[in-house]
């Protein structure tokens, strides 16, 4: 977007110089209001973007389709592990699916009523996501706690068959996330995450059955279903903590804004940096704001510059928005 230039008014509390982009910026003139917008995506984007929404989806049908038949499975073989296993796959489907629909909601462009698009869509529904699994933890601690005080009859051939297949599906599942982009993509990353999380619920829902087939160990069936329970109540937890933080925008963990500052601080001319603000807009999308005071006016341009270099390049953060000061015009906006 091009610059505009402003004539100050005699009243204006503030010297604005707002900015997204480093360029148009090194002209040694003063710019108000500046705007671009600059988000590095590189020539590979589309090609990995278009890979990673196809593991999404398939590996989300082939999860969720044999959730359903683990559950139908569970209950007729009257196996808690098996169902408990199926709660976890739910999860399973659901992180894919939210995954899934936030990479292509995301892709809907900007509107007047919705000025940073559809992004923060994957945030509220991992939210959601996240107290449908204390949920569902809650049912299968309660009805194992039931049958350990009394063991009901489990049929184990069925049930060891059904979680073997299980696992299969698991690998299957984790071997096509594994052709998306595990180490960029957080979506990507998380499914995979939960996918290996499930394959530890169908390993176990293995070793109940065949405790139950050859030693007659009822009680495997509910300590297996206790183990996936846990493996379910530390995925929603950290899915609701992550997604509240976010929600109520906090600062990304990764970042440290008291080094930050002391970066932006370090910059020749630079003598004062205030109401700095970094939060997340998505789990990967960050965005930062601050007000950076200097010696003189002359310096905004390269201080400018200099800061935004700096933000982009040491915190990888490029939705930026920086509002240069001049000592001795009191700015309005409350220090923080």
């Amino acid at each position: 977007m091009s610059s505009k230039n402003h004539t100050q008014d005699d009243h204006t509390a503030c010297d604005h110089d707002h900015s997204h982009d480093d360029h148009n910026h090194a002209k040694g003139k003063k710019h108000s209001h500046s705007h671009g917008h600059s988000h590095g995506h590189g020539h590979s984007h589309s090609h990995g973007h278009g890979a990673n929404k196809n593991a999404l989806k398939l590996s989300f049908f082939l999860i969720a389709s044999y959730m359903i038949v683990e559950v139908i499975g569970g209950l007729m073989t009257n196996s808690l592990a098996l169902l408990s296993d199926a709660g976890h796959m739910l999860s399973d489907a659901a992180a894919l699916g939210l995954s899934y629909l936030a990479m292509t909601w995301g892709q809907k462009q900007a509107s007047k009523s919705k000025t940073f698009g559809y992004k923060r869509f994957e945030v509220l529904a991992a939210f959601i996501n996240g107290l449908a699994l204390s949920v569902i933890s809650i049912y299968i601690f309660w009805e194992a706690f039931q049958r350990f005080a009394n063991p009901p009859g489990v049929m184990s051939a069925g049930m060891l068959t059904i979680a073997v297949i299980g696992l299969l599906v698991n690998m299957a599942a984790a071997f096509i996330l594994m052709k998306g982009d595990t180490s960029e993509n957080l979506n990507i990353r998380s499914a995979f995450l939960h996918v290996l999380g499930d394959l530890l619920g169908s390993v176990g829902a293995i070793v109940a059955a065949l405790l139950i087939m050859f030693f007659g160990w009822n009680l495997a069936d509910p300590i297996a279903s206790v183990i996936v329970a846990v493996l379910v109540v530390l995925s929603a937890y950290r899915v609701t903590r992550d997604s509240i933080h976010i929600l109520m925008e906090g600062t990304p963990v990764s970042i440290n804004t008291d080094e930050l500052e002391q970066s932006l601080l370090r910059i020749d001319h630079v003598t004062e940096v205030h109401d700095l603000h970094v939060w997340a807009l998505s789990s990967d999308i960050i965005l930062l704001s601050c007000h950076i005071v200097t010696e003189d006016q002359a310096y905004h341009a390269t201080v400018m510059e200099q800061a935004q270099k700096l933000i982009k390049e040491d915190y990888e953060i490029k939705h930026i928005t920086i509002q240069m000061d001049t000592p001795g015009i009191a700015c309005n906006i409350a220090h923080q």
